[in-house]
């Protein structure tokens, strides 16, 4: 990839919602390397599928040959960028100083800090903790007029119903300070967020404008969105985090895996560095094929092995083929742990299992997967009854604690879908 073509590569995946100027763009982008950069704010103690459409377009840009500066909002992390819906909580310096470092290792994952387009990594508390309040107010406040800054989506919203507070209305003024600073410091010249940070970027690029006399440039994203309508990266058990302890990896895959028919495409081109063709047979294998959720399991694996690592999406892809009957041979313990969360669990006594241990039949009421010993026997005696994800089909079989999974647990499934983890005390 040439040091234009990632603006030819955005384009074609529908990642440009809006930009200062495309065409001057391509040009400085065509002249030399550039530094570009984009913030992330300290405001949980991980990152999360919101920012992976911007982690994702910095990649893209240090592929191509350019400079890319990853921000860890060390002062914009204390007070929070506006949300439409209400004030946010003020957090405790403490708590984000562990967020920050917390933040800066996830970032450190995906970019290279090496060679001649080496990323780096800054922090605007570095460059605000030392400025007075009437120093910022002359210096930069100056620049600001009230009047556009009441017009900002976020802004307006809230003063028509809750209120905000003057910390947060003075966000964007700290943004805009930290594209100034980077500029001075680095020569960043671009810089690249969500297209709810349209008027924050911009803020920044007017205040260059003004005080250094230079034009320098905005790109964003589009929001996105699932193709109901509902905010991407929440499941009905909240957040997708990217960090695992959070998020499992196999919680993770599933995300992707299940994602929506009118959704996998898009967010192939948005999560993914598959090329255009590579997208385009995908596109048409799903549409030949749909049950086979190729695309799917393509879209789930590019971007987990891109958070996680190609080892760890091994063993959720292991995890998820148990769900559908694959042996349980090889399967680590923390891998099984994860399906544990997944399907129920029922809690057993361990003397239950001891010496000749007790009928299976018993167990798949106390399992709940049959209502009755009479249809368990039925069920077992039909085939439909599995132990450990292998068929059983003695009804006077007995579990032991020679069945126990790690010392623990006993899989036991009825037909295909309906699974209990027995977990002994």
């Amino acid at each position: 990839m040439n040091r234009t073509s990632v603006l030819d590569d955005l384009v074609q995946r529908d990642l440009v919602a809006s930009a200062t100027d495309l065409g001057a763009l391509r040009e400085d982008l065509a002249k030399a390397s550039i530094t570009m950069y984009c913030g992330f704010d300290p405001t949980a103690p991980s990152l999360h599928m919101g920012n992976l459409a911007q982690i994702v377009t910095m990649m893209r840009f240090q592929q191509a040959g350019h400079k890319p500066l990853a921000l860890v909002g060390g002062s914009t992390g204390l007070i929070g960028d506006p949300r439409m819906t209400g004030e946010r909580a003020m957090n405790a310096v403490d708590v984000v100083r562990d967020w920050e470092a917390k933040i800066k290792a996830q970032l450190e994952h995906f970019f290279d800090f090496s060679g001649e387009y080496a990323c780096r990594m800054v922090n605007n508390f570095d460059w605000t903790k030392d400025v007075t309040a009437i120093d910022f107010l002359r210096d930069i406040g100056k620049h600001f007029s009230v009047n556009r800054m009441l017009d900002r989506e976020a802004v307006s919203a809230r003063l028509n119903s809750t209120g905000i507070s003057y910390t947060e209305f003075s966000y964007q003024l700290l943004q805009a300070f930290d594209f100034l600073e980077l500029y001075r410091r680095y020569d960043c010249v671009l810089q690249t967020g969500g297209s709810d940070q349209w008027g924050n970027i911009t803020a920044g690029t007017d205040l260059i404008r003004r005080i250094e006399g230079v034009t320098v440039h905005a790109l964003t994203t589009p929001l996105i969105t699932k193709a109901d309508g509902t905010k991407f990266g929440k499941t009905e058990a909240g957040t997708v985090w990217l960090d695992a302890r959070k998020t499992s990896v196999y919680r993770f895959y599933q995300f992707w895996i299940n994602t929506a028919d009118n959704d996998v495409v898009r967010f192939l081109k948005y999560f993914t560095f598959l090329s255009r063709e590579e997208i385009e047979a995908l596109e048409k294998a799903h549409a030949a094929n749909p049950g086979a959720r190729e695309a799917h399991r393509a879209l789930a694996k590019c971007v987990t092995d891109l958070i996680h690592g190609e080892s760890a999406t091994h063993e959720a892809i292991r995890a998820s083929e148990i769900l559908f009957g694959a042996p349980l041979e090889g399967i680590s313990e923390a891998t099984f742990n994860d399906l544990v969360g997944e399907v129920p669990t029922k809690p057993l006594e361990r003397a239950k299992l001891d010496g000749p241990g007790t009928l299976l039949t018993e167990l798949l009421v106390h399992a709940g997967l049959c209502p009755s010993k009479g249809q368990a026997r039925k069920d077992v005696e039909g085939g439909g009854i599995y132990v450990n994800n292998v068929r059983e089909a003695n009804s006077q079989r007995t579990v032991t604690s020679a069945d126990l999974l790690f010392g623990k647990h006993v899989l036991l499934r009825k037909g295909k879908k309906n699974y209990t983890v027995l977990t002994v005390s």
